[in-house]
């Protein structure tokens, strides 16, 4: 029964759990991963012997078809789970040796699923930092592109949502979800698939409040449209778990292997949605 399963799971013993003298340090941001391999489930890898670093400040974007490994990729970086093989490291430490105040202050996730809690619009602004003043949470709200649909609610900052309290759509939520990481003030930041449960229109706007968000921080992008990650420093293609490619947009593109392909993919959805490909190209990122 449900009080049974309630009790299943207050009791479980979490897989990923802190060293008994874990390392606290005020992290800068630079990210390795040294022959990661991992999977879900003994013998059945969705990450192959995967190994890549960035410098603090850089920008990654991730691509590959669904089911690649993308997400689980950067789930390995916030320690959601913990390497089979190899290692994650941030400013040359494994991850696992980190403490958690160090890891979850240093990481900030902006996922397509955005996990609004019950409260006000203010203390779901500031669940990474409850001590923030009004001030701070505008501040990031406006960086976020959400303070003027804030304001339009019925008691503005302090309008009551989640469970029995107001709906806000796909695009009010998400911009309450990068608020969120801009005053969390992460050194490093990942986007996974951040706009994909939005609108074109959305999108565009939550762009800019996303290019904010990264600059001066370490960025992990997974994006569904590729015209996104062309400002990125590095690009890795992932094929069924293994790093098929690495490399800038320009050098991607004239190798003509799997980026390429995916590129030509995506530009024969757009035009077949007939949305002119200089328009989708020129969304840029950062």
């Amino acid at each position: 029964n449900t009080a049974q399963r309630l009790f299943e799971i207050m009791d479980a013993i979490p897989e990923v759990a802190e060293r008994e003298n874990p390392v606290h340090k005020t992290l800068g941001g630079a990210v390795e991963m040294r022959g990661v391999t991992f999977g879900y489930e003994p013998n059945k890898s969705v990450l192959k012997n995967v190994s890549f670093a960035l410098r603090p400040g850089e920008m990654l974007g991730i691509v590959g078809k669904s089911g690649a490994g993308k997400s689980t990729l950067v789930n390995l970086i916030s320690r959601l789970y913990d390497a089979g093989e190899g290692a994650v490291l941030i400013d040359g430490i494994d991850v696992r040796d980190l403490a958690f105040e160090s890891l979850r202050g240093a990481v900030a996730l902006v996922s397509q699923e955005t996990y609004l809690f019950t409260g006000t619009v203010a203390e779901n602004i500031a669940y990474a930092r409850p001590d923030a003043t009004r001030a701070q949470i505008v501040e990031a709200a406006a960086a976020a592109s959400a303070h003027a649909f804030i304001c339009r609610l019925p008691d503005g900052y302090e309008t009551y949502i989640g469970v029995g309290g107001r709906e806000l759509s796909g695009g009010e939520r998400q911009r309450l979800s990068i608020a969120r990481a801009i005053l969390a003030d992460p050194k490093i930041l990942i986007l996974d698939e951040a706009t994909a449960s939005v609108d074109t229109e959305t999108e565009r706007a939550i762009q800019s409040s996303m290019e904010r968000l990264a600059k001066g921080r370490t960025t992990i992008s997974i994006a569904h449209r590729l015209s996104t990650l062309r400002g990125a420093d590095r690009l890795i293609v992932l094929k069924d778990g293994v790093l098929a490619e690495s490399g800038t947009h320009a050098e991607l593109t004239a190798m003509k292997g799997e980026y390429y392909k995916l590129l030509q993919l995506q530009s024969k959805a757009l035009a077949l949605r007939g949305i002119p490909l200089s328009i989708s190209a020129g969304v840029g990122f950062i």
